[in-house]
């Protein structure tokens, strides 16, 4: 008897194992890491268009951060120095520096006013292996709207790689400037509220717990 009771006990073995591990990972959360946004390696271009063409240029990533709870990311946030504003596709020097400072005054960013952008992430929703959709929180000219947008993320533990092309409706921010949205009979004049921002973000692993 004591035998066969011994014998029936041994069955029980691979259940209670199984049962005291998936009470240890309800208990211990995933390890926390830290990630920093490398403002030198990443990206920010932008794209604006009017009826009778476009302008394109870049801005620079400040600052920003990125939690993870294994590879999953949690939150994170990044700040955009809007006074670095730059103009790509205007060769002759006076003609960029005008539409430069066009874009850094009153009718458009207002940078004196509000010199950073910001984002910080609400939500990072797996579609399939590296494809994400990312929702969150974009403020520009102290205006906060909600966005969200498609995203390509890699994560090797010790870097974050994310490519995103983000459309931004600038009517939402106050962003008034030839816009349809505010001004009626612009005909070719009209300059499109919604322009794009081609985003590729590096973060650098900083810490874990």
């Amino acid at each position: 008897m004591n035998a066969m009771k011994s014998k029936i006990n041994l069955n029980y073995i691979p259940l209670v194992f199984a049962a005291i591990f998936a009470l240890v990972a309800f208990i211990i959360p995933p390890a926390t890491f830290k990630f920093k946004v490398d403002t030198k390696a990443s990206t920010l271009n932008w794209i604006g268009k009017k009826v009778t063409g476009q302008h394109n240029g870049s801005i620079a990533i400040s600052s920003g951060e990125i939690v993870t709870e294994g590879k999953t990311i949690k939150q994170g946030s990044f700040e955009i120095d809007v006074n670095s504003i730059t103009v790509a596709d205007i060769t002759d020097k006076d003609g960029n520096a005008k539409l430069v400072g066009h874009l850094k005054s009153d009718d458009f960013f207002a940078t004196e006013k509000f010199p950073k952008a910001a984002f910080i992430i609400g939500s990072v929703i797996s579609k399939s292996a590296n494809e994400y959709i990312v929702k969150g929180k974009l403020t520009i000219k102290g205006i906060t709207n909600d966005i969200e947008f498609p995203a390509t993320i890699t994560n090797d533990g010790k870097q974050i790689v994310a490519n995103a092309k983000i459309i931004v409706d600038r009517s939402k921010f106050d962003i008034r400037f030839r816009s349809k949205s505010f001004f009626e009979n612009l005909g070719d004049r009209v300059i499109y509220d919604e322009f794009e921002l081609d985003l590729k973000l590096i973060a650098i692993l900083q810490s874990g717990s």
